[in-house]
């Protein structure tokens, strides 16, 4: 059994029945973010890439936007939360290094912890997983 497959097996077999609720908030502050992104792409627009129009700003503006949305959805329902955890961390780093730290360590910033606190969860829910009150848990136990 490799490394993966034994962290895979500790968090499904050690989860706490309350880190579900845990992990239901986290996805709907993604999804609320990705329809906060959606709702003024001009924002997301000049924190990616500026004013220009490249095609990298474009596809990381549309990536963020699908991510937070798609992600936060089934991070909710607890549908493949391993996987789109992984695709969320990405996102929160850049945010994190590249966009929260310029403002500043303030703690009237609340963009920064926030993306602090959503990155330490993303980080627990990577090793946990879904749980038992979830879409996943329900298909393995139905699936017969």
């Amino acid at each position: 059994m490799n490394l993966l497959n034994r962290v895979e097996h500790w968090g499904d077999t050690h989860h706490p029945a309350w880190t579900d609720g845990l992990r239901i908030v986290l996805g709907i502050i993604l999804f609320l973010k990705g329809v906060s992104f959606i709702s003024d792409t001009a924002y997301l627009t000049n924190l990616v890439g500026g004013l220009h129009f490249g095609l990298l700003p474009v596809i990381l503006v549309h990536y963020v936007a699908f991510a937070h949305l798609m992600g936060g959805f089934l991070i909710a329902l607890g549908c493949m939360t391993r996987l789109m955890v992984i695709l969320q961390l990405p996102i929160l780093v850049g945010a994190l290094f590249f966009v929260n730290i310029s403002q500043g360590f303030s703690p009237l910033n609340s963009e920064l912890w926030l993306s602090v606190i959503v990155l330490m969860l993303l980080l627990v829910f990577l090793v946990l997983g879904s749980g038992r009150f979830s879409m996943d848990e329900y298909v393995k136990q139905n699936a017969r």
